[in-house]
């Protein structure tokens, strides 16, 4: 089994360090404790398992295991990658993630992938939501359009240079985003930790290490972040947030991947029925009805006194 090389079926799979260096991580959060098998004798100077006792669990010699873990060019059949991901404890979306990188890791003479752009239509409907904050997010979490309420929640990101229209770049580099997640810390790792899942997914995108670079020259607590190698998508959750015009508000969020382009996302934040937060949401978008108003009421003011 451990060889690997007689399945001709299974799609070629590259390596890389990444993949290695993803091992080891799964590798060392794991807790001997509870595990059945038998652990090798000695002191233990760093937490979680050993190579050898990985190996065993997933029926490969600890020399075809570390050689895994060395990132070297190598071709695990499938039926390996599954009993590795069994013994790591992987869930799906770090198995996932574990696939990506056996399958895109290895350097790629493909041109760059094209630029992603918003159905007409799609970009209709979000105007159509007018009391639910919406965005349509792409690779690397880049927003891709985004309705009013939106732009009243988090920021206008129409106002950014182009190249700032980023979820992950705004979350965990504007101050602003910082006072408006009560929860930022976890709002913040959980966002790299989906960035780390687009990073497996289209690692040779010039604009995807751009972002990383610039995050991880920035910010101490995003290397931090990105060195765990946490991955995770959430397709629903909730957010605390506390907004400078309504004050607290708790939302929920569905994110829907889109049929036509798997790496566009249509995210909708709603509140509950009855609650201060619908209340909130609705005086935001009262308050930006007026905002936008009184502009026009000083220059109609200005028009008149002119003529």
């Amino acid at each position: 089994m451990e060889h690997g090389t007689g399945d001709r079926q299974n799609r070629p799979m590259g390596q890389s360090a990444e993949f290695g260096q993803f091992l080891r991580i799964m590798r060392a959060r794991m807790r001997p404790e509870g595990i059945d098998v038998a652990l090798t004798a000695g002191t233990r100077r760093v937490p979680g398992m050993r190579r050898e006792e990985i190996a065993h669990l997933a029926g490969v010699s600890t020399d075809y295991y570390t050689r895994l873990e060395q990132g070297r060019q190598m071709r695990p059949s499938q039926a390996v990658v599954d009993a590795v991901a069994r013994a790591l404890k992987l869930d799906a979306t770090e198995r996932a993630h574990m696939l990506d990188l056996l399958h895109n890791c290895a350097p790629s003479s493909k041109s760059p992938a094209p630029v992603q752009r918003v159905r007409p239509g799609l970009r209709q409907l979000l105007e159509t939501v007018t009391h639910s904050p919406a965005l349509v997010l792409g690779r690397r979490t880049d927003i891709l359009a985004r309705n009013r309420m939106a732009s009243l929640l988090f920021t206008d990101f129409a106002e950014l240079p182009v190249r700032e229209r980023n979820l992950a770049r705004w979350i965990i580099l504007d101050p602003a985003a910082m006072e408006l997640f009560r929860d930022w810390k976890a709002v913040a790792a959980e966002t790299v930790a989906a960035l780390r899942v687009d990073v497996g997914r289209h690692p040779n995108d010039p604009q995807t290490n751009q972002l990383v670079g610039e995050l991880a020259v920035t910010s101490e607590q995003f290397r931090q972040w990105w060195a765990g190698h946490r991955v995770t998508t959430r397709s629903f959750g909730s957010l605390r947030l506390h907004h400078p015009t309504v004050g607290e508000l708790e939302l929920d969020f569905e994110s829907l991947a889109l049929p036509d382009d798997s790496d566009q996302i249509l995210r909708i934040f709603s509140a509950k029925p009855g609650s201060p937060s619908e209340d909130a949401l609705r005086l935001l978008s009262s308050w930006g009805h007026d905002a936008q108003a009184a502009p026009r009421k000083t220059l109609r003011a200005v028009e008149t006194k002119t003529d």
